[in-house]
């Protein structure tokens, strides 16, 4: 798993509370739904760059 990879995914998942703080003191359900779909994409995508991960260290183990 990247640098990039896991920095992208941080940035994501803190804007997406971001998001959904503002909408829920604003009020707005719109803006807090969004929010919290950015964090669980942010999520699910940490959760594939670590199964990505744990393959390679698999293919490197059986590959000696």
């Amino acid at each position: 798993m990247g640098f990039m990879d896991k920095l992208r995914n941080k940035i994501q998942r803190t804007k997406g509370r971001g998001k959904e703080r503002v909408g829920r003191q604003t009020g707005d359900r719109s803006l807090e739904g969004k929010g919290k779909a950015d964090r669980y994409k942010g999520g699910a995508k940490q959760v594939g760059e670590q199964a990505k991960g744990a393959v390679r260290e698999v293919r490197k183990t059986f590959k000696r």
